[in-house]
């Protein structure tokens, strides 16, 4: 059949752009974005900073975010990302952890720059994925993150447990004089509006903790972070922090291991140089101990009190959780009669970072131990009893059914971490007698990379946020 030929180009064209359309992929814009830069710490020549980067547009599952230095600043080290700079243009994409971004989600990273002594002026052009960001978006708002806030209620709990989780909330921010490698361990408690976290700082030469607050979740990621080496607590090795206000006293207690079970006290909570120099709740370490431990480590050390007693708690990586008793009266002296509160022939099973919990509106308690699953990888097991010295009772403690174990966590986006591991309950209160609501439970957690590896210490441990699903209440 003859066809014309000026028909046959068109039909030739629109052919051509059906099947352009079909096969070429549709570039992930960001319609809208807003851009939170602050400007953490600031010294001769040097300076960190954070950005809080939040999708107001379609869901993102890579993203790079753009902008122009003003004042010659040069970035040297970078974090939770990948930078490129030439010169004043800096470009940051995402690490393979973090690039999802579903609409209203937020995302930090942190860096440390060079700068003039001069001026310091913040960038103005931020853009995400090739779009301005303005804070705004011209297709309707996302509804924004919930403050988390202590749930209150009574109930009870589930046999079985189900959690959601988003990404890291809080990451490393190194500075000067501080290289850090992981934030982990946290201690959280929620007191005159703000929330006060407390955490572990790890890198390759060892341990001590930072301290950080705000109001709102979505901001923890620009959260100042303030080293508590810097204050009366000083250097060398402190670790696993347990925060919590001990009423009798009007005194705020820290509590972190140093190779024994330390305290520090504060009447201010919100000013983290005002902490004391530590002292210890024992003179050495306790026979029971010294006897079990093996080849382990005394860590993970974590106060309860109830209306005559406090207990302290404490595990070996070895299979045992211990626990000794002191008064409320005589607290912080006198912890004595310390005996092995629970143990497995299988150390993995029973391995570290316990909590224990009151129940709110309940005669019990919660008892959460980190295990070590067939997989290598970090969970939680649960029990529940009457009394702070048990006995105690299974609850979701095997790895098919867990407290928290990422097969039984589903994740926003990307499932960043597989390790479900050292964290702390959102308390009712902030007092000794730690309560929770058992309604809509959550508990600040450290996640990793899967893919990471290499020296313990060095690991990039970051800290997120579990919500429970399957309330009963």
């Amino acid at each position: 059949m003859h066809l014309n030929r000026t028909r046959f180009w068109a039909i030739a064209a629109a052919l051509a752009a059906i099947v352009a359309a079909l096969i070429t992929p549709t570039a992930q814009a960001a319609p809208g974005c807003r851009v939170t830069y602050t400007v953490t710490s600031q010294w001769q020549n040097g300076y960190g900073a954070s950005v809080s980067v939040t999708n107001l547009g379609d869901p993102l599952t890579s993203w790079k975010l753009t902008w122009s230095f003003t004042a010659g600043q040069t970035i040297s080290q970078l974090w939770n990302g990948t930078y490129t700079q030439s010169a004043a243009q800096v470009t940051v994409t995402n690490a393979a952890y973090n690039g999802s971004l579903a609409t209203g989600a937020s995302t930090s990273f942190g860096f440390n720059a060079s700068w003039n002594n001069t001026a310091n002026p913040a960038p103005t052009d931020f853009a995400l994925n090739g779009t301005t960001c303005t804070g705004s978006t011209p297709t309707p708002s996302p509804t924004p993150t919930p403050t988390v806030t202590p749930t209150g209620g009574t109930g009870t709990l589930p046999s079985s447990f189900r959690w959601r989780s988003g990404s890291a909330l809080i990451a490393p921010k190194p500075d000067a004089s501080h290289n850090i490698a992981a934030v982990k361990d946290p201690s959280v408690v929620y007191y005159n509006g703000r929330w006060h976290v407390f955490a572990s700082t790890a890198n390759a030469s060892g341990y001590n903790m930072v301290y950080l607050n705000f109001t709102d979740w979505a901001q923890a990621g620009a959260a100042t972070h303030t080293y508590l080496d810097q204050s009366a607590i000083g250097t060398g090795y402190r670790a696993a922090p347990q925060v919590f206000y001990f009423a009798p006293q009007n005194k705020w207690y820290l509590v972190y291991q140093t190779g024994n079970a330390s305290y520090s006290t504060t009447t201010d909570i919100s000013n983290p140089r005002s902490w004391s120099a530590p002292q210890n709740f024992y003179s050495s370490m306790p026979d029971i101990i010294r006897q079990n431990i093996g080849s382990g480590y005394w860590v993970d050390m974590w106060v309860i009190c109830d209306t005559v007693n406090c207990y302290l708690f404490s595990s070996d990586d070895n299979g045992h959780l211990y626990r000794s008793q002191t008064t409320v009266a005589n607290f912080p002296n006198g912890f004595t009669n310390t005996v092995i509160a629970m143990q497995d022939s299988n150390r993995n099973n029973l391995f570290e970072a316990s909590n224990v919990y009151k129940i709110t509106g309940t005669n019990q308690y919660l008892l959460l131990v980190e295990a070590i699953g067939s997989d290598g990888r970090r969970y939680f097991r649960s029990w529940t009893s009457t009394a702070i010295t048990g006995p105690w009772s299974q609850l979701a403690a095997s790895e098919s059914n867990p407290f928290a174990r990422s097969t039984n966590v589903t994740f926003d986006s990307t499932a960043w971490t597989r390790d479900i591991s050292h964290g702390e309950m959102i308390r009712d209160g902030y007092d000794q007698t730690l309560t929770i609501s058992p309604c809509q439970l959550r508990y600040l957690y450290q996640g990793l990379d899967p893919n990471a590896g290499g020296d313990y210490n060095s690991l990039p441990w970051r800290l997120a946020l579990l919500t429970q699903t399957n309330s009963t209440c």
